[in-house]
Order: structure tokens, then sequence, then C-alpha cells
């Protein structure tokens, strides 16, 4: 293991540094708010994936996300997934295929985003 003394973490890597962590601190005040419940980071996960695929204009299915081999099992996925509609980050609506639905964000998961889209901004900027 290298050992970093004090004077060789100041710099352009604490610089760099910095603003991922005013980030990580923007984000924890974004969270904070009283908005939606917390979520696991299964759930955080999941709403990755779906807010990914809102932002490609893709349709993103129940059985779509059942495909995702690294997420969990159907059964866990499931269980997150009402999760996730019962805290209001989530809903089901029906498609074409009446034994499919598609999972979207609520207007409140999109306002969630939208402030920590800001937070990034404002921890890029230095404020």
């Amino acid at each position: 293991m290298r050992h970093v003394s004090r004077d060789s973490r100041s710099g352009k890597g604490l610089a760099g540094a910095d603003i991922y962590l005013r980030f990580l601190q923007l984000t924890q005040a974004v969270r904070d708010l009283p908005t939606l419940p917390p979520l696991d980071p299964l759930e955080e996960r999941i709403l990755a994936g779906v807010a990914l695929a809102t932002r490609t204009g893709e349709r993103l299915s129940v059985r779509d996300l059942m495909a995702w081999d690294e997420l969990a099992a159907p059964a866990t996925l499931h269980s997150r997934l009402k999760s996730m509609r019962e805290k209001g980050w989530i809903v089901l609506a029906d498609t074409e295929d009446t034994r499919r639905k598609q999972v979207q964000l609520t207007e409140e998961a999109l306002r969630h985003l939208a402030q920590l889209s800001r937070a990034v901004v404002k921890a890029a900027a230095g404020r």
C-alpha cells in the first residue's frame, strides 16, 4: 500500500475530488428534502436504469427489467418495483399488450432528478 503524505494530497487531485465531494454534499441535501421516501441501493439502480431508458425514449417494461441479469432475481425485482410504486417513484402503465406493464417515472421522481442535476452543476461551478 502506498503511503500518501499530507503534502502530496493537495493540488490538482484534491481539486478534482473536491468537486465530487461537493456533489455528494449537495445530493445528500437533496435527499434530505421532504419529498419522496428514500430508496435502497437496488432501487437506486433500478431508478437509474429507468431514467436512462426514459431519456433515450425507450419504453421499458417489467419484463425488460427482468432480463437485466445484473440487477437481481425476478422475485426481488418484483418486490422492489412494488416498493418503488408505494414510495411514489414509479408507476406501471398499461401497454398494447395487457400482460405487459411499462415502467415510468412519476412527476415527483423527475423533479428529484432535476434537483440532482442542479446539484451537479452547482458542484462543478464551485458553489
